[in-house]
């Protein structure tokens, strides 16, 4: 199965454009949100260079904000870059916990390979076991009281274009954090994230 981010572009304008005013764009050396300004009439979702995973994951902070967050730039939060120490990692995991596993429904709904990020490859080592336990666990929370609007209709664009016919449920999320799917792209260590 091929994955380009163009599809995705289109397909969350379709989802989105008109209702929430908000586009989603690629090519960019670092991801980013932009509320309408006057350089531009609608809010913008950058998401990095062409990767798919960070069209997903910069989709999943957008659909974790709140109206009011919306308004601002990059949804008003501060974001630590990798080098963390075990504090600011702690921290920063509590906040990634809904986008992450909103991105991980997004990503067996496209039927992409998925695997929990804790994104601080030159920071301080910490267990990422807790962390993967906490993703897994929102997801099959989302998936046992329903998704929000906002997901849930990105959620069946992508299995309508991806997976025809398919359905989201418990067992493809399995505790090890990771879905490598048959047919799937190999491509996951691109991902990009920002607390929500």
């Amino acid at each position: 199965m091929q994955h380009h981010c163009d599809d995705l572009v289109t397909l969350f304008d379709r989802c989105f454009a008109g209702d929430f005013n908000t586009r989603l764009r690629g090519g960019f050396a670092e991801p980013e949100y932009l509320p309408a300004d006057a350089a531009s009439p609608s809010h913008r979702i950058h998401f990095t260079r062409d990767y798919f995973r960070s069209a997903l994951h910069e989709v999943a902070h957008w659909c974790v904000a709140g109206a009011e967050r919306r308004l601002l730039p990059d949804f008003g939060y501060w974001y630590a870059p990798d080098g963390r120490t075990a504090g600011q990692q702690q921290a920063f995991e509590q906040v990634e916990v809904k986008p992450q596993a909103l991105e991980w429904l997004f990503c067996v709904a496209a039927g992409h390979r998925f695997d929990v990020s804790t994104d601080n490859l030159s920071g301080e080592a910490t267990d990422p076991e807790p962390f993967r336990a906490k993703v897994r666990a929102q997801v099959l929370s989302y998936l046992d009281a329903g998704l929000k609007e906002r997901p849930a209709r990105f959620v069946e664009a992508l299995l309508a274009f991806y997976r025809p016919g398919a359905t989201l449920s418990a067992d493809s999320f399995p505790a090890s954090g990771r879905t490598p799917l048959p047919g799937a792209d190999p491509e996951s260590s691109e991902l990009q994230t920002r607390p929500s």
